[in-house]
Protein backbone atom coordinates (compact mmCIF):
# COMPACT_ATOMS: atom_id res chain seq x y z
CA UNK A 1 0.00 0.00 0.00
CA UNK A 2 2.68 1.91 0.97
CA UNK A 3 4.84 1.75 -2.14
CA UNK A 4 1.50 1.99 -4.27
CA UNK A 5 1.40 5.28 -2.59
CA UNK A 6 4.76 6.29 -3.19
CA UNK A 7 4.82 5.38 -7.04
CA UNK A 8 1.43 7.48 -7.51
CA UNK A 9 3.25 10.87 -6.10
CA UNK A 10 5.76 9.95 -8.35
CA UNK A 11 4.22 9.56 -11.56
CA UNK A 12 2.39 12.99 -10.83
CA UNK A 13 6.29 14.74 -10.31
CA UNK A 14 7.46 13.50 -13.22
CA UNK A 15 4.14 14.91 -15.27
CA UNK A 16 4.79 17.78 -13.94
CA UNK A 17 8.27 18.13 -14.90
CA UNK A 18 7.33 16.75 -18.38
CA UNK A 19 4.38 20.09 -18.32
CA UNK A 20 7.27 23.03 -17.22
CA UNK A 21 9.49 21.58 -19.49
CA UNK A 22 7.53 21.92 -22.61
CA UNK A 23 6.36 25.41 -21.33
CA UNK A 24 9.53 26.51 -21.15
CA UNK A 25 10.31 25.27 -24.53
CA UNK A 26 7.07 26.90 -26.39
CA UNK A 27 7.97 30.41 -24.46
CA UNK A 28 11.63 30.27 -25.37
CA UNK A 29 10.41 28.88 -29.10
CA UNK A 30 7.66 30.86 -29.51
CA UNK A 31 7.91 34.00 -27.02
CA UNK A 32 4.65 35.68 -28.27
CA UNK A 33 2.71 32.80 -28.24
CA UNK A 34 0.82 33.86 -25.25
CA UNK A 35 0.09 37.50 -26.29
CA UNK A 36 -2.77 36.89 -28.36
CA UNK A 37 -4.74 35.26 -25.41
CA UNK A 38 -3.68 38.26 -23.08
CA UNK A 39 -5.08 40.38 -25.79
CA UNK A 40 -8.36 38.37 -25.75
CA UNK A 41 -8.44 38.58 -22.44
CA UNK A 42 -8.33 42.25 -21.62
CA UNK A 43 -10.71 42.57 -24.71
CA UNK A 44 -12.62 40.45 -22.88
CA UNK A 45 -12.30 42.35 -19.88
CA UNK A 46 -13.25 45.53 -21.30
CA UNK A 47 -16.19 44.18 -22.87
CA UNK A 48 -17.29 43.05 -19.46
CA UNK A 49 -16.31 45.95 -18.17
CA UNK A 50 -18.66 47.83 -20.82
CA UNK A 51 -21.84 45.66 -20.52
CA UNK A 52 -21.33 45.98 -16.47
CA UNK A 53 -21.33 50.02 -16.67
CA UNK A 54 -23.98 50.13 -19.21
CA UNK A 55 -26.14 47.74 -16.89
CA UNK A 56 -25.46 49.98 -13.91
CA UNK A 57 -26.79 53.15 -15.87
CA UNK A 58 -29.66 50.94 -16.87
CA UNK A 59 -30.63 50.16 -13.25
CA UNK A 60 -29.66 53.22 -11.57
CA UNK A 61 -30.09 56.80 -13.81
CA UNK A 62 -32.07 55.06 -16.51
CA UNK A 63 -35.03 54.41 -14.31
CA UNK A 64 -35.47 58.09 -13.32
CA UNK A 65 -34.41 60.19 -16.46
CA UNK A 66 -36.67 62.32 -18.31
CA UNK A 67 -35.73 60.33 -21.15
CA UNK A 68 -36.28 57.29 -19.47
CA UNK A 69 -39.15 55.69 -21.91
CA UNK A 70 -36.75 56.31 -24.74
CA UNK A 71 -33.47 54.58 -23.29
CA UNK A 72 -34.83 51.40 -24.94
CA UNK A 73 -34.84 52.88 -28.63
CA UNK A 74 -31.81 54.90 -27.84
CA UNK A 75 -29.75 51.84 -26.84
CA UNK A 76 -30.83 49.99 -30.27
CA UNK A 77 -29.85 52.52 -32.37
CA UNK A 78 -26.58 53.12 -30.48
CA UNK A 79 -25.67 49.79 -30.59
CA UNK A 80 -25.73 49.92 -34.30
CA UNK A 81 -23.31 52.68 -34.63
CA UNK A 82 -19.89 52.96 -35.64
CA UNK A 83 -17.52 54.58 -32.95
CA UNK A 84 -17.53 57.67 -35.28
CA UNK A 85 -20.56 57.85 -35.65
CA UNK A 86 -21.00 57.94 -31.94
CA UNK A 87 -17.94 60.24 -30.93
CA UNK A 88 -20.01 62.67 -33.92
CA UNK A 89 -23.20 63.02 -31.95
CA UNK A 90 -21.06 64.29 -28.77
CA UNK A 91 -20.66 67.58 -30.79
CA UNK A 92 -23.33 71.00 -30.88
CA UNK A 93 -21.35 72.36 -33.93
CA UNK A 94 -20.93 76.56 -34.72
CA UNK A 95 -23.23 76.82 -37.56
CA UNK A 96 -22.34 78.03 -40.96
CA UNK A 97 -24.55 76.39 -43.71
CA UNK A 98 -21.68 76.52 -46.35
CA UNK A 99 -19.81 73.88 -44.16
CA UNK A 100 -23.38 71.93 -43.47
CA UNK A 101 -22.67 69.24 -46.64
CA UNK A 102 -19.13 68.71 -45.96
CA UNK A 103 -19.65 68.00 -41.99
CA UNK A 104 -22.43 65.78 -42.74
CA UNK A 105 -19.61 63.01 -43.39
CA UNK A 106 -18.31 63.40 -39.57
CA UNK A 107 -22.14 62.78 -38.13
CA UNK A 108 -22.55 66.10 -35.68
CA UNK A 109 -25.00 65.98 -33.11
CA UNK A 110 -26.65 69.42 -34.23
CA UNK A 111 -25.64 72.89 -34.71
CA UNK A 112 -25.74 76.09 -32.72
CA UNK A 113 -26.55 79.49 -35.21
CA UNK A 114 -25.74 82.85 -34.75
CA UNK A 115 -27.51 86.58 -35.89
CA UNK A 116 -25.15 86.46 -39.40
CA UNK A 117 -26.99 82.94 -39.96
CA UNK A 118 -30.55 84.97 -39.92
CA UNK A 119 -29.76 87.91 -41.16
CA UNK A 120 -30.27 88.38 -45.30
CA UNK A 121 -33.30 85.95 -44.51
CA UNK A 122 -36.54 85.00 -44.44
CA UNK A 123 -38.53 83.08 -42.58
CA UNK A 124 -39.58 81.08 -45.15
CA UNK A 125 -35.73 80.84 -46.27
CA UNK A 126 -34.41 79.92 -43.28
CA UNK A 127 -37.16 76.82 -42.62
CA UNK A 128 -36.00 75.85 -46.16
CA UNK A 129 -32.42 76.11 -45.42
CA UNK A 130 -32.83 74.22 -42.24
CA UNK A 131 -35.01 71.55 -43.66
CA UNK A 132 -32.76 70.90 -46.23
CA UNK A 133 -29.82 70.61 -43.21
CA UNK A 134 -31.65 68.03 -41.73
CA UNK A 135 -32.44 66.14 -45.06
CA UNK A 136 -28.30 66.03 -45.53
CA UNK A 137 -27.38 64.37 -42.15
CA UNK A 138 -27.71 60.69 -41.49
CA UNK A 139 -29.28 61.55 -38.08
CA UNK A 140 -31.75 64.19 -37.10
CA UNK A 141 -29.94 67.32 -35.96
CA UNK A 142 -30.30 69.36 -32.52
CA UNK A 143 -30.74 73.39 -33.65
CA UNK A 144 -30.40 76.12 -31.18
CA UNK A 145 -29.88 79.60 -30.58
CA UNK A 146 -29.53 81.53 -27.87
CA UNK A 147 -32.58 83.46 -28.08
CA UNK A 148 -32.65 85.13 -24.45
CA UNK A 149 -33.77 88.34 -25.11
CA UNK A 150 -32.11 91.89 -24.23
CA UNK A 151 -28.86 91.82 -24.55
CA UNK A 152 -28.51 88.39 -26.22
CA UNK A 153 -30.81 87.57 -29.06
CA UNK A 154 -29.91 85.86 -32.38
CA UNK A 155 -33.55 86.24 -34.08
CA UNK A 156 -35.94 88.62 -33.22
CA UNK A 157 -33.29 91.71 -33.78
CA UNK A 158 -33.57 91.11 -37.77
CA UNK A 159 -37.44 92.60 -38.70
CA UNK A 160 -37.90 90.13 -41.33
CA UNK A 161 -38.66 87.52 -37.67
CA UNK A 162 -40.35 90.32 -35.89
CA UNK A 163 -41.10 93.72 -35.68
CA UNK A 164 -39.22 94.79 -32.34
CA UNK A 165 -36.40 92.77 -31.05
CA UNK A 166 -37.66 90.45 -27.70
CA UNK A 167 -37.05 92.36 -24.50
CA UNK A 168 -35.28 90.66 -21.52
CA UNK A 169 -37.47 88.13 -19.28
CA UNK A 170 -36.98 91.00 -16.42
CA UNK A 171 -38.28 93.74 -18.06
CA UNK A 172 -41.38 91.87 -18.99
CA UNK A 173 -41.73 91.07 -15.77
CA UNK A 174 -41.35 94.41 -14.49
CA UNK A 175 -43.53 95.85 -16.91
CA UNK A 176 -46.66 93.58 -15.95
CA UNK A 177 -45.51 90.11 -14.08
CA UNK A 178 -45.66 86.95 -15.19
CA UNK A 179 -48.52 86.93 -17.71
CA UNK A 180 -46.82 89.21 -19.95
CA UNK A 181 -43.51 87.26 -19.62
CA UNK A 182 -45.59 83.68 -20.62
CA UNK A 183 -47.48 85.32 -23.27
CA UNK A 184 -43.73 86.75 -25.19
CA UNK A 185 -42.22 83.64 -24.13
CA UNK A 186 -45.09 81.35 -25.68
CA UNK A 187 -43.89 83.89 -29.15
CA UNK A 188 -41.01 83.10 -28.83
CA UNK A 189 -41.24 79.74 -28.75
CA UNK A 190 -43.68 79.69 -31.45
CA UNK A 191 -41.55 81.70 -33.84
CA UNK A 192 -38.42 79.33 -33.06
CA UNK A 193 -40.28 76.31 -34.40
CA UNK A 194 -41.33 78.01 -37.35
CA UNK A 195 -38.05 78.39 -38.47
CA UNK A 196 -36.89 74.37 -37.72
CA UNK A 197 -35.06 75.40 -34.50
CA UNK A 198 -36.02 72.78 -31.46
CA UNK A 199 -33.35 74.28 -28.72
CA UNK A 200 -33.40 77.61 -27.26
CA UNK A 201 -30.36 78.31 -24.73
CA UNK A 202 -32.04 79.68 -22.28
CA UNK A 203 -33.09 80.87 -19.45
CA UNK A 204 -29.79 82.12 -17.88
CA UNK A 205 -30.38 80.71 -14.16
CA UNK A 206 -27.27 82.83 -12.57
CA UNK A 207 -27.83 84.54 -9.82
CA UNK A 208 -27.01 88.63 -9.34
CA UNK A 209 -28.09 91.16 -7.78
CA UNK A 210 -25.38 93.94 -8.72
CA UNK A 211 -25.74 95.71 -11.43
CA UNK A 212 -21.95 95.80 -12.00
CA UNK A 213 -21.60 92.04 -12.12
CA UNK A 214 -20.74 90.82 -16.05
CA UNK A 215 -23.63 88.89 -16.19
CA UNK A 216 -26.57 90.94 -14.37
CA UNK A 217 -27.72 91.91 -17.64
CA UNK A 218 -28.46 88.81 -18.87
CA UNK A 219 -30.07 87.45 -15.36
CA UNK A 220 -33.24 87.85 -13.86
CA UNK A 221 -31.52 90.17 -11.69
CA UNK A 222 -33.12 89.12 -8.53
CA UNK A 223 -32.15 86.76 -5.32
CA UNK A 224 -31.61 83.12 -5.20
CA UNK A 225 -35.42 82.52 -4.56
CA UNK A 226 -37.89 85.11 -6.63
CA UNK A 227 -34.43 83.75 -9.75
CA UNK A 228 -35.47 80.18 -8.55
CA UNK A 229 -39.22 80.98 -9.49
CA UNK A 230 -38.56 82.20 -12.58
CA UNK A 231 -36.22 79.51 -13.93
CA UNK A 232 -39.04 77.05 -13.09
CA UNK A 233 -42.15 79.15 -14.60
CA UNK A 234 -39.36 79.79 -17.98
CA UNK A 235 -38.48 75.96 -18.01
CA UNK A 236 -42.81 75.18 -17.80
CA UNK A 237 -43.66 77.91 -20.51
CA UNK A 238 -40.90 76.32 -22.88
CA UNK A 239 -42.08 72.39 -21.89
CA UNK A 240 -46.16 73.56 -22.63
CA UNK A 241 -44.99 74.70 -26.38
CA UNK A 242 -42.57 72.16 -26.63
CA UNK A 243 -39.35 73.06 -27.29
CA UNK A 244 -36.41 72.77 -25.38
CA UNK A 245 -35.01 74.88 -23.28
CA UNK A 246 -31.48 74.98 -21.35
CA UNK A 247 -30.22 76.30 -17.68
CA UNK A 248 -26.66 78.19 -18.10
CA UNK A 249 -24.33 78.29 -16.74
CA UNK A 250 -23.89 76.37 -13.64
CA UNK A 251 -22.53 75.79 -11.22
CA UNK A 252 -23.84 79.48 -11.17
CA UNK A 253 -21.67 82.85 -12.78
CA UNK A 254 -22.11 85.20 -9.52
CA UNK A 255 -19.85 88.01 -9.78
CA UNK A 256 -16.82 86.59 -12.32
CA UNK A 257 -15.76 88.22 -15.65
CA UNK A 258 -16.52 87.35 -19.59
CA UNK A 259 -15.12 83.92 -20.07
CA UNK A 260 -15.08 84.71 -23.90
CA UNK A 261 -11.93 87.08 -23.26
CA UNK A 262 -10.50 85.18 -20.16
CA UNK A 263 -9.73 83.18 -17.66
CA UNK A 264 -12.84 84.07 -14.44
CA UNK A 265 -11.62 82.42 -10.78
CA UNK A 266 -14.07 82.01 -8.75
CA UNK A 267 -13.24 82.54 -4.77
CA UNK A 268 -16.67 82.32 -3.03
CA UNK A 269 -17.17 79.34 -0.73
CA UNK A 270 -18.83 75.83 -1.05
CA UNK A 271 -21.78 77.03 0.73
CA UNK A 272 -22.33 80.37 -0.55
CA UNK A 273 -22.81 78.68 -3.88
CA UNK A 274 -24.29 75.58 -2.58
CA UNK A 275 -27.29 77.61 -0.68
CA UNK A 276 -27.54 80.54 -3.56
CA UNK A 277 -26.22 79.92 -7.14
CA UNK A 278 -27.68 75.84 -7.36
CA UNK A 279 -31.46 77.00 -6.14
CA UNK A 280 -32.56 78.13 -9.63
CA UNK A 281 -30.79 74.84 -11.45
CA UNK A 282 -32.45 72.51 -8.51
CA UNK A 283 -36.34 74.56 -9.40
CA UNK A 284 -35.69 74.46 -13.42
CA UNK A 285 -34.78 70.57 -12.63
CA UNK A 286 -37.85 69.79 -11.02
CA UNK A 287 -40.16 70.84 -14.03
CA UNK A 288 -37.69 68.40 -16.04
CA UNK A 289 -35.27 70.78 -17.91
CA UNK A 290 -33.95 68.47 -20.21
CA UNK A 291 -30.67 70.52 -20.79
CA UNK A 292 -27.78 72.21 -18.72
CA UNK A 293 -24.74 74.01 -19.99
CA UNK A 294 -21.52 74.36 -17.90
CA UNK A 295 -19.58 77.57 -17.51
CA UNK A 296 -15.93 77.81 -18.10
CA UNK A 297 -15.02 79.42 -14.77
CA UNK A 298 -12.90 77.76 -12.23
CA UNK A 299 -14.90 77.08 -9.37
CA UNK A 300 -11.83 76.84 -6.35
CA UNK A 301 -14.31 75.77 -3.99
CA UNK A 302 -15.44 72.60 -5.87
CA UNK A 303 -12.00 72.29 -8.12
CA UNK A 304 -9.49 74.02 -7.91
CA UNK A 305 -7.59 72.93 -10.94
CA UNK A 306 -10.07 72.90 -13.77
CA UNK A 307 -12.70 75.20 -15.29
CA UNK A 308 -15.89 73.74 -14.60
CA UNK A 309 -16.71 72.68 -18.19
CA UNK A 310 -13.57 70.37 -17.78
CA UNK A 311 -14.25 69.50 -13.81
CA UNK A 312 -15.97 65.68 -13.19
CA UNK A 313 -15.88 67.59 -9.00
CA UNK A 314 -18.71 69.70 -10.84
CA UNK A 315 -20.45 67.40 -13.08
CA UNK A 316 -20.51 64.99 -9.90
CA UNK A 317 -22.42 68.23 -8.40
CA UNK A 318 -24.99 68.21 -11.28
CA UNK A 319 -25.31 64.22 -11.41
CA UNK A 320 -25.12 63.23 -7.83
CA UNK A 321 -25.99 65.82 -5.64
CA UNK A 322 -28.62 67.76 -7.70
CA UNK A 323 -29.97 64.34 -9.08
CA UNK A 324 -30.18 65.51 -12.74
CA UNK A 325 -30.27 62.87 -15.51
CA UNK A 326 -30.79 65.44 -18.77
CA UNK A 327 -28.41 66.64 -21.47
CA UNK A 328 -24.87 68.35 -19.70
CA UNK A 329 -23.44 70.53 -22.08
CA UNK A 330 -20.14 72.35 -22.43
CA UNK A 331 -19.96 76.26 -23.15
CA UNK A 332 -18.18 76.74 -26.30
CA UNK A 333 -14.54 75.28 -26.08
CA UNK A 334 -13.02 77.44 -28.59
CA UNK A 335 -13.61 80.74 -26.09
CA UNK A 336 -10.35 81.79 -24.32
CA UNK A 337 -10.61 80.54 -21.05
CA UNK A 338 -9.94 77.01 -21.94
CA UNK A 339 -7.82 77.75 -24.40
CA UNK A 340 -5.30 79.73 -22.17
CA UNK A 341 -5.57 77.04 -19.30
CA UNK A 342 -5.54 73.86 -20.79
CA UNK A 343 -2.83 72.19 -23.15
CA UNK A 344 -3.81 71.68 -26.98
CA UNK A 345 -5.38 68.42 -27.83
CA UNK A 346 -6.50 67.48 -24.45
CA UNK A 347 -9.81 69.89 -23.57
CA UNK A 348 -11.92 67.27 -25.42
CA UNK A 349 -10.69 64.03 -23.90
CA UNK A 350 -11.04 66.23 -20.48
CA UNK A 351 -14.82 67.49 -21.61
CA UNK A 352 -16.06 64.14 -22.45
CA UNK A 353 -14.03 62.02 -19.22
CA UNK A 354 -15.48 65.09 -16.96
CA UNK A 355 -18.88 63.64 -17.89
CA UNK A 356 -20.22 66.34 -20.93
CA UNK A 357 -22.40 64.82 -23.13
CA UNK A 358 -22.36 67.42 -25.66
CA UNK A 359 -19.45 69.88 -26.70
CA UNK A 360 -20.24 73.23 -28.31
CA UNK A 361 -17.38 73.85 -30.67
CA UNK A 362 -16.38 76.18 -33.34
CA UNK A 363 -13.99 73.73 -34.60
CA UNK A 364 -15.73 70.09 -34.89
CA UNK A 365 -13.38 68.23 -37.20
CA UNK A 366 -10.35 68.99 -35.27
CA UNK A 367 -11.99 68.06 -32.21
CA UNK A 368 -13.32 64.78 -33.05
CA UNK A 369 -9.90 63.86 -34.16
CA UNK A 370 -8.87 64.10 -30.99
CA UNK A 371 -11.81 62.54 -29.23
CA UNK A 372 -10.86 59.78 -31.91
CA UNK A 373 -7.43 59.48 -31.20
CA UNK A 374 -7.82 59.48 -27.18
CA UNK A 375 -10.38 56.27 -27.75
CA UNK A 376 -8.11 54.36 -30.00
CA UNK A 377 -5.09 55.42 -27.13
CA UNK A 378 -7.19 54.53 -24.17
CA UNK A 379 -7.89 57.73 -22.77
CA UNK A 380 -11.60 57.68 -23.46
CA UNK A 381 -13.60 54.41 -23.09
CA UNK A 382 -16.03 53.31 -24.93
CA UNK A 383 -18.60 53.00 -22.17
CA UNK A 384 -17.88 56.44 -21.21
CA UNK A 385 -18.60 57.45 -25.10
CA UNK A 386 -21.97 55.00 -25.26
CA UNK A 387 -23.01 56.40 -21.97
CA UNK A 388 -23.01 59.79 -23.65
CA UNK A 389 -24.26 59.01 -26.80
CA UNK A 390 -27.03 57.21 -25.73
CA UNK A 391 -28.50 60.00 -23.31
CA UNK A 392 -28.42 62.28 -26.32
CA UNK A 393 -30.00 59.95 -28.58
CA UNK A 394 -32.42 59.61 -26.22
CA UNK A 395 -32.87 63.21 -25.83
CA UNK A 396 -33.89 63.61 -29.21
CA UNK A 397 -36.29 60.59 -29.30
CA UNK A 398 -37.72 62.96 -26.23
CA UNK A 399 -37.79 65.80 -28.80
CA UNK A 400 -39.75 64.06 -31.59
CA UNK A 401 -37.14 64.51 -33.94
CA UNK A 402 -37.14 61.00 -35.26
CA UNK A 403 -41.05 61.54 -35.42
CA UNK A 404 -40.54 64.17 -38.72
CA UNK A 405 -40.27 66.84 -36.18
CA UNK A 406 -43.54 66.00 -33.73
CA UNK A 407 -41.69 66.78 -30.50
CA UNK A 408 -42.73 64.72 -27.43
CA UNK A 409 -41.70 67.45 -24.32
CA UNK A 410 -43.49 67.37 -21.27
CA UNK A 411 -45.51 63.69 -22.28
CA UNK A 412 -43.52 61.79 -19.44
CA UNK A 413 -44.66 64.07 -16.86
Amino acid sequence: MHKRRIKRKFRKLVFLIFFVIIVVFLISKYPNIFSKNKFLLNNNLEKNELKNREKLIENNEVKDSIFKKYYNKARSLVSKMTIEEKIGQLFLVRYNKDDVEYLSNFYPSGYILFAKDFQNNTKESMLEEINNDQKLNKYPLILGVDEEGGYVTRVSRFSAYRTQKFLSPREYYLNSGYPLLEKTENEKANLLKSLGINLNLAPVADVSTNSNDFIYSRSFGEDSIKTSEFVANMVRYANNNKINSCLKHFPGYGNNVDTHNGIAIDNRSYEDIANNDYKPFIAGIKENVPCILVSHNIVKSIDEDYPASLSKNVHDELRKKLNFTGIIMTDDLAMDAVKEYVDGGTSVTLAINSGNDMIITSDFVTMKNEALTSFHDGKIKEATINEAATRVIAWKYYSGLFNNGEVNINENK
